[in-house]
């Protein structure tokens, strides 16, 4: 593979064999924000699929609903018994949900068995599959559904319990709980739906998948009518869309790294603004690219959002100190005062920002599942998607002008301004970060600056090693110890071992937070 570093002039940033699979047009790709967009959207589409659905998930909820709190939603609403009664009603219906099974100790955490409340929707042409064909230590993290091969969904989105809210984001909303009836923070996250050859490419790859994990040859849909939902706006046309991926070493499977490559080259392309929205900061070679671009005299300005803290503690443990150190990084090298780190708030709540979003400039928008972790690099599943309006190309202008827009929704709404407001500040100072300091704080929606923290005396190189790892620590500890493919045994127990000590770890860091926190 050619890993010269791309210029920053005419060439498109996106290239197959490098830093992406495939290059596949959508004739139409739209953005979708925030479960009030995403939710509805699905249901539709469903209730058109003919042939297949193909959900690919980290998390699943079947009892979730998709439009929570509308009077007018049609029934089934939850999302097992909307798929049922699909393939009750057509008889020539496939629907299989791959799931990751889940550590142990995260389902311990959370009180159920990965898979059970879902189990009965098993039968011959309804199959809920507990994915676990991958290393130890690594997780399915790929978050695509595809119906019927003519239109996907890719980006950060689980049809899971806690994913749905709308922009407003309030601090108590009503409509926002699980089914079990417990409320959860505001949360917001970020699809992008495609039809056309770029659907059919994640359907590829989505049945790649699921052989990997059942043995089972699924064949493509055949070809059938668009299920395109009229909610659903498109911000392009007849465009060209990347997909990169992470495909973790394992067994016969050689590393796929193109979602790392494809943040490298991206950083490196930019000329006025880097935009990121992500769950979390702590990929070395992410945080090593950035701080190079800010030494820079001529470098972009950098704009990141993240939550103020993971949402659990054992998350916390994990990633926030991983991130202080980048951060720190960031900050020591920004010699011109162009880094911006923020969380989001409303009412002075934190909103969980879910989303895994990249804008460079106004010409490349990447929309995924991947987390800006060293795991997303090189030891879980990772799907993204990416369009460049690259130089001279047909329709740039129109492309740029979308680009733009998305960034600018998503700017707006975290400040609380309107899309027109914020247009106009960012044109007027030539800026993001102008923009945003001009209109930030005028409403109960306002971005935060993280504040100055020093690293804490956490082990970095256990961070590093168990809990973020950037490739699978077992296929490391091969290399290390000289186990080979036939060392079976030793493999499953140097990975059933390792398994167990960061479960005993994990559980009991967990239980001592939880326990100090109560008194």
């Amino acid at each position: 593979m050619n890993q010269s570093k791309p210029s920053r002039a005419a060439q498109s940033v996106l290239q197959p064999g490098r830093n992406c699979w495939r290059i596949e047009t959508a004739h139409r790709a739209s953005c979708l924000i925030d479960g009030e967009e995403y939710f509805p959207a699905v249901k539709q589409v469903l209730l058109r699929a003919q042939h297949s659905v193909l959900l690919l998930a980290w998390d699943f909820a079947e009892r979730a609903r998709l439009e929570p709190g509308n009077p007018h939603a049609s029934e089934p609403d939850r999302i097992g018994d909307l798929l049922q009664t699909l393939v009750a009603s057509r008889k020539d219906l496939q629907v299989r949900v791959l799931v990751w099974d889940k550590a142990m100790w995260l389902a311990l955490r959370r009180q159920r068995i990965p898979g059970m409340q879902a189990q009965h929707l098993n039968d011959e042409r309804l199959r809920y599959i507990l994915d676990d064909r991958h290393p130890t230590l690594a997780c399915h993290h790929q978050k695509v559904l595809v119906i019927d091969d003519t239109i996907a969904f890719c980006g950060g989105f689980d049809l899971a319990a806690n994913r749905w809210d709308t922009r407003a984001h309030l601090r108590h909303d009503r409509r926002r709980h699980k089914p079990s009836g417990q409320p959860y923070q505001p949360h917001h996250d970020v699809m992008m739906a495609v039809n056309g050859p770029a659907a059919r490419a994640l359907g590829d790859l989505a049945r790649a998948r699921l052989y990997r994990a059942t043995g089972e040859r699924l064949e493509p849909a055949a070809p059938g009518q668009d299920p395109w939902p009229e909610c659903l706006k498109p911000d392009f046309w007849d465009v060209p869309v990347g997909i990169a991926r992470t495909i973790p070493a394992w067994q016969d499977q050689v590393g796929i790294r193109e979602v790392e490559q494809l943040y490298i080259d991206a950083i490196a392309s930019a000329r006025q603004t880097i935009y990121m929205e992500n769950q979390y900061l702590a990929s070395h070679r992410v945080g090593d690219a950035l701080a190079e671009r800010l030494t820079e005299l001529d470098g972009p300005e950098i704009v990141i959002i993240n939550p103020q803290h993971a949402p659990s503690t054992i998350e916390q443990m994990a990633m926030d100190h991983a991130r202080t150190v980048i951060v720190q990084r960031l900050r020591d090298a920004d010699r011109f005062g162009r880094l911006r780190c923020y969380a989001a708030l409303t009412e002075d709540a934190e909103i969980v920002v879910h989303s895994k979003v990249m804008v460079v400039d106004d010409r490349f928008l990447r929309i995924g599942s991947s987390n800006l972790n060293n795991r997303s690099m090189g030891t879980d599943t990772e799907c993204d998607l990416a369009i460049d309006a690259t130089p001279g190309m047909e329709r740039e202008a129109d492309i740029r002008k979308a680009i733009r827009h998305v960034r600018n929704r998503l700017v707006a709404e975290h400040v609380g301004a309107s899309i027109r407001d914020l247009s106009k500040a960012t044109n007027e100072y030539a800026s993001v970060i102008g923009a945003i300091e001009r209109l930030n704080g005028r409403s109960s929606r306002r971005l935060v600056k993280f504040p100055e923290a020093q690293p804490s005396h956490t082990s970095t190189y256990a961070h590093d090693r168990l809990t973020d790892p950037a490739s699978p620590p077992v296929g490391e500890l091969r290399r290390r110890f000289r186990l080979g493919r036939k060392g079976g045994g030793a493999r499953l127990a140097v990975g059933g071992l390792m398994s167990l000590s960061v479960c005993v770890l994990l559980w009991w860091m967990d239980a001592r937070s939880r326990r100090s926190k109560s008194s």
